[in-house]
């Protein structure tokens, strides 16, 4: 687990080697020790505090909204290239979740027109306003994992449909974790709702 610390005028002491900044620092809660240059324990004890608040209470956060399948359930605004959208995940009458645009920021071209969704691979679908795309369905939750997964996730922007694994990151964004044919991207979105 590796955590971003803030701490001035401290010298860091990773493994074997000594390290001095005045600015944020990556360490590792396993193998980092702080060495104060006056030996003062309010320090050191401060600085334990703050890591141990740092590694163990995040993942809780994370565990929490994990632990529930019904907790993906609402609105969501993301950012993917240069496309600004909320979506929306809802839960269907067979237990498994779908999540579909509600939003874009440009949903209409020069002309004024309705952008369509024309990289779709379904060409039934060509037609539909990008502003209604259905991004995923069928989305089950994993109890024993603590995530959702077991179906694809359709990217508008380039007409591709990849496996979706979905996670809630420590800081409480949504992850959309897409895989297809050994490469991999992760959006993350904000719950609104």
């Amino acid at each position: 687990m590796n955590i971003v610390l803030r701490v001035e005028n401290q010298m860091i002491q990773n493994d074997n080697s000594t390290v001095s900044e005045k600015n944020a620092y990556l360490c590792s809660a396993k193998t980092t020790t702080l060495i104060t240059p006056t030996g003062n324990r309010m320090k050191n004890f401060t600085f334990f505090v703050a890591l141990l608040l740092l590694a163990f209470c995040p993942p809780m956060a994370q565990g929490q909204l994990n632990a529930e399948a019904d907790n993906i359930v609402g609105t969501y605004s993301g950012k993917q290239g240069d496309d600004i959208f909320k979506a929306r995940i809802e839960k269907m009458s067979d237990g498994t979740f779908r999540g579909r645009v509600v939003w874009l920021e440009h949903d209409r071209d020069k002309s004024g027109n309705k952008i369509l969704d024309h990289k779709n691979p379904d060409k039934r679908l060509r037609s539909l306003p990008a502003d209604q795309v259905v991004l995923f369905s069928g989305l089950r939750y994993d109890a024993q994992k603590q995530r959702w997964s077991g179906t694809k996730i359709y990217d508008p922007q380039r007409g591709l449909r990849a496996n979706l694994v979905v996670t809630f990151a420590p800081d409480g964004m949504l992850c959309l974790k897409g895989s297809l044919m050994g490469i991999s991207e992760t959006v993350r979105w904000k719950k609104l709702e």
